[in-house]
């Protein structure tokens, strides 16, 4: 079955098991599901809003992709988005240089920050075959702990020790031009970034044979070292591109959605991006339209709920069962084929019979 299919189908389950859910509570499925679309694309404002929410979603689903496309379990993304997201926030705080050259060098950094922090993983699997699940959840609590103690030490806001100073505008993804354009939503240019990341990344996976070296890994460690594939280097170099594009989410996130950063929290979009990538069947388009429809379900929840006073977890049970339906695509597949095998014998049979009788 083919992989948008599968993902349809998961989408169509989860939107029924959430009408289920709103009828059990006693609410209208219709009127929520219209609410909740509402709230996500009623007007130019709320579109930009809902694009700018889905914005780091893309690049940790991206991340999430990628590293699964060659063989790895990414799980560090929120831990790699956190420090790339910081490293930027602390250049743009740092550094008074003309608009045209601190982004570059923010988004530049940030994108280096989260790829290091990957590399450590990265290098553990390859030179000692440290599982990446494992180190990367642990080196997100260090990014944590890091970001913890040096915001307060450092960039202390001027009234709040539990978030950092807020950045200047030059330091800023922000756009007037483009939140006009979407009637004062906090869109900014972090989409574009995030289409940029969608674009290489399927070029590189796809028509480089750095792409098809990296697949080859994923696909089988040992056939492609036999093959004269630099099996360990491309183990790091797949986690260093990794972490690189969740570096960029938090470049989005803390200096495009938020202009500070704040202590004591691990992003939600880096445990979402796994979703993002499950739902979009691992995949740069995939993942993008899929980041889209969790961005509008988390921007629409909250009119949904003003409106009809549905819950809010509403939505995140719809997104929960996505992502279970998603997983378990493999067995709706082969339900499907069962079918499919039962009724070509039946429809056998039933010839057979035929031609017995006559």
């Amino acid at each position: 079955m083919n992989n948008s299919i599968k993902s349809l189908l998961a989408v169509l389950f989860g939107l029924i098991a959430g009408a289920i859910l709103m009828l059990v509570t006693g609410h209208n499925p219709i009127e929520g599901y219209m609410y909740l679309i509402q709230g996500g694309l009623k007007n130019p404002e709320r579109i930009g809003n809902t694009l700018a929410t889905a914005t780091p979603l893309v690049l940790t689903g991206l991340s999430v992709a990628f590293a699964f496309r060659t063989g790895l379990f990414n799980i560090g993304a929120a831990g790699q988005m956190l420090f790339g997201g910081f490293c930027a926030t602390a250049i743009g705080l740092s550094l008074d240089l003309p608009r045209g050259i601190l982004l570059p060098l923010m988004i530049l950094i940030g994108f280096v920050g989260g790829a290091l922090w990957a590399v450590i993983p990265g290098f553990l699997k390859a030179k000692y075959n440290v599982h990446e699940v494992v180190s990367t959840i642990m080196m997100n609590w260090v990014a944590y702990w890091t970001v913890y103690y040096v915001v307060p030490a450092y960039f202390k806001g001027a009234s709040l020790e539990t978030e950092s100073r807020q950045l200047p505008p030059d330091a800023m993804l922000h756009q007037q031009w483009l939140s006009d354009l979407f009637q004062g939503s906090y869109v900014n240019l972090g989409f574009f970034i995030a289409i940029i990341a969608v674009l290489i990344v399927a070029f590189i996976i796809n028509k480089t044979t750095l792409g098809y070296e990296l697949k080859a890994v994923g696909f089988n460690r040992h056939a492609a070292e036999y093959a004269g594939i630099a099996v360990q280097r491309s183990i790091v170099l797949s986690m260093f591109i990794s972490g690189g594009i969740a570096g960029l989410a938090g470049v989005a996130q803390y200096t495009g959605n938020a202009s500070s950063i704040q202590i004591g929290i691990l992003p939600t979009q880096g445990f979402d991006g796994i979703a993002v990538s499950l739902l979009g069947a691992n995949t740069p388009l995939g993942v993008f339209a899929s980041a889209l429809f969790f961005g509008l379900l988390y921007s629409g929840r909250g009119f949904m709920n003003a409106m009809t006073e549905i819950p809010p977890e509403i939505a995140d049970s719809i997104i929960a069962i996505i992502i279970y339906f998603a997983a378990t695509s493999i067995l709706i597949e082969r339900l499907i084929h069962k079918l499919k095998v039962r009724r070509i014998a039946n429809k056998k049979q039933g010839e057979q019979d035929h031609v017995d009788n006559a």
